[in-house]
């Protein structure tokens, strides 16, 4: 008998080669990371980025974007403006190359720029093979010159317009409705992105203006930035509403081997570091090695300084890098001829020689500060010597916790319900608000794969707590416990391997008191377990406002809005009862299963650090020490109060 094997043929005819605009459009995410909004938001940056390279080589003074009324986005710079004579290699203009070639720029070393962000030469191909139209204008030696273009190829031949006395290059497109299945642009993070790159160029001022019409934002909006004091006045604008250390930012600009290198320190009074660093104009939140030899430089000057003048006696041991980074704002910026960024999104930066520059001008610059200025090094340090302190009090509280685990047979908090599932990819937990809602999210989850813990009362804010206190607290306490990752702070790395679930949901009451606590639990999130937001592992639960019956037909309203529209569509409305949810445990177990915990019909808020820079600037000024800025926030927000519970 013969055996045969059905197989698939599989030949070099199956291997499929893609080509510049096809290999963008078949998969996007591999050029600007995603198609939801966060790729939206890339196409415009790559274009920005752009400008800003022109800044950075000392030819573009301003930069306006505009979202129009119709959704598509318009870039000016008043740059040199894109070549528009004959490109040797391609035989098209320079202008039609770079726009329709990947890997086509001005960054190659080819002496059209010394520092740039852009290093790939894929931007503007990228941008343009994901647009459904674009027009690129520019201005140079007394012409006008226009093009315009469409999912990567051109569509019309460079034309010259007319005469002008401008100088500059215009892009105007329309991201494809075919890739992105929303035009959903974000005017505060772009904003923060704009902010920042002001803050990064002396001088380059930035013009921002939306003139989509919203329901929240009927009208235009427009914000103007320009800043003469760099990475300083970045620094003061963070620290603006915390108690600070050293009232002046440390300032720190140098030159080595051609690359320049500016950091601005400065200590406050919270627990929390917030450190921003960026590589020729591009935020690298991530880090990098310009980050580690910050990090180096930084705890060995205060080590060194302590021990000089005698701070730290003999038989103590020295700082650790968490001692001295308790209370830490900086921003790290270096702009280098040959950048080695992590992939097309540049979210690290890999140079290894910046470790030992940043190291070395850091080292020597901090060093003349604190000897120049004793009162402000001492504050510094005494804040040092009592985060050692508060550690070494942590660490025994947490081995203390390992050690009742332990006893206890490494058995999970006694409240949890957990679930049957143990593949943590498949699992979720809900961390609900009271023993009330947890009965009927108990009572109406799926016992499979869905885990419930529930909360008694308001957990600790964090953000006015030093690691010892938070670890004493037994909600928090349970927590972690029922993750099982570890905490991400006080030295500690989060271990996402033990995490025993990959949905971490927090569900509320839809009232103040439930807003209060969620608040207080992302705080203690983005605090001490950033891993979680990071991989996309936290989300907030979406329990209706209103239930709508009319006979026998029940609806559910998550928003002001639908209760109207349902109420306006319903023809007889004698019989109508809208009941307003004021709390999760008013649901019986069906219907919060129906409405907020069954995945085929709930809605869930991913958490993401998008915004990481206003976050931490709002969990500072809601949760703080400084009680004014909250006072501000309320005076300024009570009137947009809804769902108050009194």
């Amino acid at each position: 008998m013969t055996n045969t094997i059905n197989t698939q043929e599989y030949t070099a005819d199956d291997i499929q080669v893609l080509e510049g605009r096809e290999a963008v459009r078949l998969r996007p995410g591999m050029y600007i990371g995603s198609t939801d909004q966060r790729g939206l938001h890339h196409l415009i940056y790559e274009i920005v980025d752009n400008a800003v390279d022109e800044a950075m080589a000392g030819y573009c003074t301003r930069i306006s974007i505009t979202l129009e009324t119709d959704q598509s986005v318009t870039i000016r710079d008043n740059g040199r403006g894109i070549p528009i004579d004959l490109h040797s290699s391609t035989g098209k203009s320079a202008l039609e190359t770079v726009m329709t070639t990947l890997h086509a720029g001005g960054k190659f070393g080819g002496g059209g720029y010394k520092v740039s962000g852009g290093l790939h030469g894929v931007g503007a191909s990228v941008v343009n093979s994901l647009s459904s139209s674009m027009e690129v204008s520019v201005d140079r030696d007394g012409k006008s010159y226009r093009q315009t273009f469409a999912q990567g190829s051109a569509t019309g031949d460079l034309e010259m317009t007319g005469d002008s006395a401008l100088r500059g290059t215009t892009i105007h497109f329309m991201p494809d409705t075919d890739i992105f299945a929303e035009l959903d642009y974000d005017f505060d993070t772009l904003t923060q992105r704009f902010r920042e790159m002001a803050f990064l160029n002396q001088g380059l001022e930035i013009h921002f203006l939306s003139r989509l019409h919203t329901k929240e934002t009927p009208g235009y909006q427009e914000r103007t930035f320009l800043f003469s004091g760099g990475v300083s006045s970045f620094l003061s604008t963070l620290n603006k509403k915390r108690g600070v250390l050293n009232e002046v930012p440390i300032y720190i600009k140098k030159e080595i081997n051609e690359t320049a290198i500016e950091v601005a320190i400065q200590y406050n009074t919270g627990y929390a570091e917030t450190t921003y660093s960026f590589a020729n104009c591009i935020n690298t939140p991530d880090g990098g090695s310009h980050i580690t030899g910050f990090r180096s430089a930084l705890t060995r000057v205060l080590n060194d300084y302590s021990r000089k003048n005698k701070l730290i006696k003999d038989e103590q041991p020295n700082f650790s890098g968490e001692d001295v980074r308790e209370g830490l704002s900086a921003v790290i910026s270096v702009k280098l001829s040959d950048p080695q960024f992590e992939g097309q999104t540049k979210t690290r930066l890999g140079n290894p020689e910046m470790k030992g520059y940043v190291d070395s001008a850091v080292g020597s610059e901090l060093t003349i500060f604190l000897e120049d200025h004793p009162a402000e090094a001492r504050r510094i340090i005494e804040k040092c010597m009592t985060t050692a302190r508060a550690r070494e009090a942590a660490r025994r509280a947490r081995d203390l916790v390992i050690r009742k685990t332990a006893m206890d047979g490494g058995s999970l908090p006694g409240k949890l319900a957990d679930c049957a599932e143990r593949n943590p990819e498949n699992s979720e937990i809900y961390l609900v608000e009271g023993n009330s809602a947890g009965g009927s999210a108990k009572g109406g989850r799926d016992r499979h794969f869905q885990a419930i813990l529930p909360l008694r009362g308001k957990i600790l804010n964090v953000e006015k707590a030093r690691a010892d206190k938070m670890l004493a607290h037994e909600e928090i306490r349970a927590m972690v416990t029922a993750l099982g990752a570890g905490l991400g702070s006080d030295g500690e790395e989060m271990n996402l391997k033990k995490l025993r679930y990959h949905r971490v949901i927090i569900m509320t009451d839809a009232d103040v008191d439930g807003a209060h606590i969620r608040t207080l639990l992302l705080t203690f999130f983005y605090r001490h377990m950033a891993d979680l937001i990071k991989e996309g592992y936290l989300y907030i639960a979406q329990p209706p406002l209103y239930r709508i019956q009319n006979g026998r037909k029940i609806q559910y309203a998550y928003t002001e809005g639908q209760r109207e529209t349902m109420l306006n569509a319903l023809k007889e409305k004698r019989s109508v009862q809208v009941q307003r949810y004021k709390g999760l445990g008013e649901m019986n177990a069906s219907e919060l299963w129906d409405t907020t915990m069954n995945p085929e019909t709930r809605t869930l808020l991913q958490v993401t650090e998008d915004f990481a820079g206003a976050a931490s600037d709002i969990f500072t000024e809601l949760m703080g020490e400084d009680v004014a800025p909250r006072k501000d926030f309320i005076r300024n927000y009570a009137k947009d109060v809804r769902n108050l519970d009194v």
